[in-house]
């Protein structure tokens, strides 16, 4: 597929691309009600970041829990962040350098990730499940396990939305698709399907927002 926006191609996948970098972060300031700040950080902490850890930050938008995850993991630590979106890895990618923090960010789709097994400490996931059909999502559980190292901590968060709601109904007109609350069985089934063990579910008391915790079979 061609790209008229970033410098990457698209690639293939069945998932929900945003296309939309240039008001990406307006639009997830609004969502966070003005915390975003404080949902990012809470994000790391739940993943329990340590300094050193190699962390993966699957659909990164724009890089902003890249960022934070870096600075928990410091300078031995290494971040890596993918979007399928190349435009959100372009933008990615000029802010982190803005910034002067050393992220690696690469196009690439959660149903085939570009990394060796067991290269990463961590791996996080931010408002992006929701986009995912169920085959995608399923085959994503899958391949977040196997780039895990043994005992490796995997932690999402995403929308929690009551079924039938007005915004379910508003977010099924913007995605083009049934949303994750009406068509796919439970994110925490799926992981213990991959293989993921330890896991929970959790609100964050965040607005709408729930996180989704599980590690690697040591």
């Amino acid at each position: 597929m061609e790209n008229p926006y970033g410098s990457e191609p698209v690639p293939e996948t069945h998932g929900r691309l945003i296309r939309w970098a240039s008001f990406y972060d307006r639009l997830t300031a609004v969502l966070f009600l003005g915390k975003e700040g404080a949902v990012r950080e809470a994000t790391v902490g739940l993943a329990n970041i340590q300094k050193g850890d190699r962390v993966l930050d699957v659909g990164c938008g724009t890089g902003t829990l890249t960022r934070v995850a870096k600075r928990r993991a410091g300078e031995g630590g290494e971040v890596c962040g993918i979007d399928a979106a190349p435009e959100m890895i372009d933008v990615a990618t000029q802010k982190a350098r803005e910034a002067g923090v050393e992220i690696e960010y690469h196009v690439g789709i959660i149903e085939d990730l570009p990394f060796p097994n067991g290269s990463f400490d961590v791996v996080l996931s931010s408002l992006m499940l929701h986009h995912l059909p169920p085959d995608v999502k399923e085959a994503g559980f899958r391949e977040l396990l196997r780039v895990l190292k043994p005992g490796g901590r995997f932690l999402a968060v995403d929308l929690t939305i009551p079924r039938f709601s007005i915004f379910d109904r508003v977010r099924e007109h913007l995605h083009g698709h049934a949303s994750t609350t009406r068509q796919t069985r439970p994110n925490e089934d799926m992981m213990r399907d991959a293989g993921f063990v330890n896991i929970e579910t959790e609100k964050m008391g965040f607005a709408v927002l729930e996180y989704y915790r599980g590690t690697s079979p040591s």
